[in-house]
């Protein structure tokens, strides 16, 4: 759902997408695409349209009901990384050749009996906990589980998989080996037990900065809009080459002198010590521009920056265009990209905000949209 009546714009750029896919098939075989949560706000079914032109056979959603909803437009594997959270996710989960992950024991009974009713095979992928804490089943979960599948021939292990906790983390760099060990060990029990499968573990950062967790399938997610996961790392060189698929722009609604001594936005919060030229720009937090960024932001217009001034309001923002003095209302005004040779960045969005770029695209991608590229233009 978009937010409506404002004047933000999300442009995004599918061929920045598919060029990231690109430089992540030149390291590894298989990339399964994470396009959960509407693409990480890039929009569902254009970000999947253009992976699969450009060579995507997997694609990594959230829960059923996205997938259901990615279906009609994919021939090629589906897996919510959610899985089925009840039986109608289950029946939807046959019904519509879904490989879901399965975490908790209930769901393999709910596939099972979808699978019966539907009176066809359904396929799964097995998520196991190496770190995480988060959803999976345990190491020695491994030698019931494989009975169980064994008992069930209807349901179809395809996957093993797991998720790392800090490979963007160059300094926490033996605790992906921990999992690395965790990870093999289970696979290892489970083919003991004679089941076959395809493994996954490495995400963004870890497809790039670690070989030996490719397998047989790794799934990049903040990597394809061209964030890199490892920022101002030492790793930094991994993830150059990625290309930011989003920009976000609004409108200055007013241009005007603000005098020494005057007072900004609510609370008198910048109060300015010179003469100076203020615009006033239609974005706010509720707009998804966090008040967070009151006093830190940037913003571009006509080529150039612009520093946010006083608080962040509900669909205003006042910026500095002292040293902009063709500024005028009605330009453009980006929150995100920009023209001239100084964009603003996804990180350093994040930066200011005290987030991580994966928030900064989520919540900017809840508004309006228009792509360009990708063999399609428009909204």
């Amino acid at each position: 759902m978009s937010v409506p009546f404002n004047r933000l714009v999300a442009k995004i750029d599918l061929d920045c997408i598919a060029a990231n896919y690109a430089v992540l098939r030149e390291v590894a075989p298989e990339p399964a695409p994470v396009i959960k949560a509407d693409a990480y706000g890039h929009g569902l079914l254009p970000v999947a349209r253009v992976l699969m032109r450009a060579g995507a056979r997997t694609l990594c959603v959230g829960s059923v009901e996205e997938a259901c909803a990615l279906r009609a437009a994919c021939p090629h594997r589906i897996v919510p990384l959610l899985g089925p959270l009840d039986a109608a996710d289950a029946a939807a989960v046959a019904e519509h050749d879904l490989t879901p992950y399965v975490y908790r024991e209930d769901q393999l009974a709910l596939l099972a009996e979808a699978a019966e009713k539907a009176d066809r095979d359904v396929r799964l992928a097995l998520k196991f906990d190496t770190g995480m804490s988060r959803l999976g089943f345990r190491a020695p979960d491994a030698p019931r589980l494989a009975a169980w599948l064994r008992e069930h021939p209807r349901l179809r292990l395809e996957l093993v998989a797991s998720h790392l906790a800090t490979a963007d983390e160059p300094e926490n760099a033996a605790y992906v080996q921990r999992q690395r060990g965790e990870f093999e060990a289970i696979c290892a029990a489970l083919r003991v037990a004679g089941l076959a499968f395809g493994r996954t573990l490495g995400n963004s950062a870890g497809l790039l900065a670690f070989p030996e967790l490719r397998y047989e399938l790794q799934r990049p997610g903040i990597a394809l809009y061209g964030a890199n996961p490892f920022g101002s790392t030492p790793l930094a060189a991994l993830g150059a080459r990625l290309r930011p698929a989003m920009s976000v722009r609004s409108v200055v609604v007013q241009v005007h002198p603000v005098r020494a001594g005057e007072s900004v936005s609510y609370g008198c919060a910048f109060t300015a010590a010179h003469d100076m030229r203020v615009a006033i720009v239609a974005a706010g937090y509720a707009d998804c521009y966090s008040r967070a960024l009151t006093g830190k932001a940037e913003m571009v217009i006509r080529g150039r920056r612009a520093r946010v001034l006083g608080r962040v309001c509900m669909q205003l923002t006042a910026v500095d265009v002292s040293d902009i003095p063709e500024a005028r209302d009605g330009d453009d005004a980006w929150l995100l990209g920009g023209d001239g040779g100084h964009p603003v960045t996804p990180e350093e969005v994040a930066g200011w905000w005290g987030t991580i770029t994966y928030e900064v695209f989520c919540l900017f991608g809840l508004n309006r949209r228009e792509y360009v590229g990708g063999g399609q233009e428009g909204k």
